[in-house]
């Protein structure tokens, strides 16, 4: 396999299907409502719960999308403004470590780990450069 983003982007689209899933999880999924910034769920017209499915259902959609190369592209794109827009929730945990617990890790270095990670996504949207002979 020459070009790494073969590997990488099975691994993404495992990652974020997995947590897409747990959206779903009755659960995981109070705990994400609860990660909710109270300025968002006043002004969204869904519950907290239905914007954790529709998160979910963003997830297993950009994860799906990475798979498809007629996709990958737009999918990458998508997937990286979903993780700028889900990082106020992370900072919300951040913010309250004894209510979330483990996901509730310090903000510098879930922010690190974030662009690291919309960075991964945006190279596995990429294509090999065509090289004629």
């Amino acid at each position: 396999m020459s070009d790494p983003r073969a590997l990488l982007r099975p691994l993404l689209a495992a990652g974020f299907a997995g947590m897409g899933v747990t959206h779903f999880v009755p659960t995981p999924a109070r705990g994400m409502a609860a990660m909710i910034p109270p300025s968002i769920r006043r002004r969204s017209p869904l519950s907290a719960r239905a914007l954790v499915r529709l998160t979910g259902v963003c997830e297993l959609a950009g994860a799906a999308g990475l798979l498809l190369r007629p996709t990958r592209p737009i999918a990458a794109a998508a997937l990286v403004v979903f993780l700028a827009a889900v990082f106020p929730a992370n900072a919300v945990a951040a913010r309250d470590p004894a209510r979330f617990g483990p996901v509730a890790v310090p903000l510098v270095p879930r922010a690190a780990a974030q662009v690291l990670l919309a960075a991964l996504v945006a190279v596995a949207g990429t294509s090999a450069p065509r090289v004629n002979p």
